[in-house]
């Protein structure tokens, strides 16, 4: 499946995923403007078996095809005292 990866430049490391360039129809209006202004930050064909950085690329599937978008966002890291 072709899937189009967007960066936010509000969110520092949070990408949404959509499987049609720059169609956010699928995208509730809230999450488009939490995530704000967005640049394309890559391009790829996504299958079950191709290694993604910070997901599931089988998530990532199910969730293109279910809802039509996926949101990564960064990991949450606990404090160290």
């Amino acid at each position: 499946m072709k899937c189009f990866v967007y960066r936010s430049r509000r969110r520092p490391d949070a990408y949404l995923f959509v499987p049609a360039r720059d169609d956010f129809s699928e995208v509730p209006d809230g999450l488009l403007e939490l995530f704000g202004r967005m640049e394309l930050a890559l391009e790829l064909e996504l299958s079950p078996r191709r290694r993604l950085a910070a997901a599931e690329a089988s998530e990532v599937l199910r969730c293109l095809r279910e809802q039509g978008y996926f949101l990564q966002m960064p990991p949450q890291h606990g404090r160290m005292m």
